[in-house]
């Protein structure tokens, strides 16, 4: 048995008595009859939240917008015998998964719930570091939008909950550009003149892979295909690639984007000086404390050609319950409130983030603060998930090293290709 995999079924096995232990009576042993039922013992019992008390930890990455803190407050004020509490456990997203991991893997009680980004759904599964979740989402999963519970999908199963969810938009400067409806006409608007220009997120790190995902999906490519097997070596992915780096040669993006993040692509963005910005939904707010209040508009991910339908790419967060939670129930409890249709107009309201139950985006008090929200649920309805698979991490970074490579010139749109495929391929063979 490869290593990888002998490390699998250890922490598989040790989830599995974690959680027959959980579902025994008081701290009496398992039976070993008992012992024989330990697939279901890894299970979240919805049922589990009736009469659910004590303390609920959840960990997870910076609270920049105050959403973990508003949310276990509301749920302390609605459930007296339960006291929630996050704690954030690194400043990036690197570093929370960074943080989680060694929890999990040195099987410790202190977070309850993990705050997991849509990416870590299939490697945290398939360590056997959750519990399944799949009652529960199948309970909740009509009033959520159906591309999020695809975030939380492995092996035919979820094994987190969606919190909030968040897919790419174009903000613009309505004085000096037009709304885009291909990316083509977006980049050829931009290089109009220097003012017209677009900021996006083209340094070498996970922002570029999902950029550069965007248009992919946008031109009808994939990644992987059904079967998981890697379909990225083709034309489809040169004319991207070779695209992205025409738009740097003609003027259409600035260079500096290839040393751009979120914030300084937002920050360009405020100088005035450009025409188009690719960003989140949380700028939103943030565009609107600056002069450029009421100057822009916003618009969602266009199509690459006209020809296929424009595509973006999931973000978000989920609740994904530790195997090794003292208190499941109230871990329960906690994802049931925080994902009620009530809660979610304020995941929107009060912290400009985007709600995964889709009636909250057509409540008039959600339109009153996020005006925008018809086109982000278009974008949300539309993205795709990033590639699912136990190594993530590193196809990302197949993709994001050799994307990077091509717009600063160091590589051809084929050679780039060509390595990427074969680096995603040693990658996918590593598991």
């Amino acid at each position: 048995m490869p290593a990888r995999r002998r490390r699998l079924a250890q922490s598989v096995a040790a989830t599995v008595v974690a959680g027959v232990m959980l579902a025994g009576c008081g701290n009496q042993p398992a039976s070993k009859s008992e012992s024989t039922q330990a697939p279901a013992a890894a299970v979240a019992d919805p049922k589990s939240a009736e009469g659910a008390k004590g303390n609920i930890h959840l960990c997870g990455g910076k609270d920049a917008s105050g959403i973990h803190k508003n949310t276990t407050a509301a749920f302390n004020a609605a459930n007296p015998g339960m006291t929630a509490k996050y704690t954030e456990i690194g400043a990036t997203t690197d570093e929370s998964r960074t943080q989680a991991v060694q929890r999990l893997e040195g099987k410790s009680t202190e977070c309850d719930i993990f705050m997991t980004d849509v990416i870590w759904t299939a490697e945290f599964a398939s360590q056997g570091w959750l519990l399944d979740q799949t009652e529960l989402v199948e309970g909740i999963k009509d009033n959520l939008i159906t591309s999020t519970t695809e975030t939380v999908k492995y092996d035919g199963k979820y094994w987190a909950a969606p919190f909030y969810t968040n897919a790419g938009l174009i903000y613009y400067q309505k004085d000096k550009v037009a709304k885009p409806e291909t990316w083509q006409q977006l980049y050829k608007e931009a290089a109009k003149a220097p003012g017209n220009g677009l900021v996006y997120q083209g340094k070498q790190y996970e922002g570029l892979t999902v950029n550069f995902l965007e248009l992919l999906y946008s031109a009808g490519g994939e990644v992987l295909d059904a079967n998981g097997e890697v379909a990225v070596d083709n034309d489809t992915t040169r004319k991207v690639l070779n695209f992205m780096a025409d738009g740097i040669k003609n003027g259409s993006a600035d260079r500096a984007v290839l040393t751009y993040n979120e914030d300084p692509a937002r920050l360009a963005y405020e100088s005035g000086n450009f025409g188009y910005q690719r960003n989140w939904p949380h700028v939103y707010r943030l565009l609107n404390a600056t002069n450029l209040a009421g100057t822009f508009g916003v618009a969602p991910l266009p199509s690459f050609d006209g020809s296929a339908k424009p595509s973006g790419v999931l973000g978000g967060w989920n609740f994904a319950i530790s195997a090794h939670s003292t208190n499941p129930g109230a871990a329960v409890a906690y994802i049931k409130f925080a994902t009620s249709p009530e809660w979610q107009k304020h995941v929107a309201m009060d912290n400009s983030q985007a709600p995964v139950n889709e009636a909250a985006y057509s409540a008039p008090e959600v339109l009153a603060k996020m005006p925008f929200a018809k086109e982000l649920l278009d974008s949300v309805k539309g993205a795709k998930p990033r590639p699912v698979s136990p190594v993530y991490p590193q196809i990302s970074q197949a993709i994001n090293k050799n994307v990077y490579a091509v717009p600063s010139g160091t590589a051809t749109a084929d050679d780039a290709t060509k390595q990427m495929a074969e680096e995603i391929k040693t990658a996918k063979a590593t598991f």
